[in-house]
């Protein structure tokens, strides 16, 4: 939705993120994988190669608000995409908005608007 606003430096990086975050539980779901395709696309990476960097690798290059709002709200995108929150993608999570110094009602309010717009999605499938 907004990673097109990110720097070409944050885009490797939110991709590295996502494919970690998908992975997470041990293997990437058909619903995980379309999202990461979409992102590829989105942000203009599709040969990208994955590096595998350490989560605290990544997350120190995301330097502004915006920036940190962007990330935090496409990776819930991401975990809430298979239907499925694993304890490792919750925990992921809570050190991702630690590290970001994001407070639980932000963080409340983007998992809510996420939910929301993940509600959106599947009843406009319905008809």
């Amino acid at each position: 939705m907004f990673l097109a606003e990110l720097q070409q430096e944050e885009r490797k990086a939110f991709l590295e993120l996502a494919a970690l975050i998908a992975k997470i539980d041990g293997k990437v779901s058909i619903f995980e994988n379309s999202v990461l395709i979409r992102y590829q696309k989105e942000m203009g990476l599709e040969n990208y190669k994955l590096k595998g960097l350490a989560i605290d690798e990544i997350l120190k290059v995301f330097k502004n608000e915006r920036s940190k709002n962007i990330v935090l709200t496409e990776i819930l995108q991401l975990i809430y995409s298979d239907g499925v929150f694993h304890d490792q993608e919750s925990e992921t999570i809570q050190f991702i908005k630690s590290y970001f110094g994001f407070d639980s009602s932000e963080y409340g309010s983007f998992k809510d608007w996420i939910v929301k717009i993940k509600e959106l999605t599947v009843s406009k499938g319905r008809h």
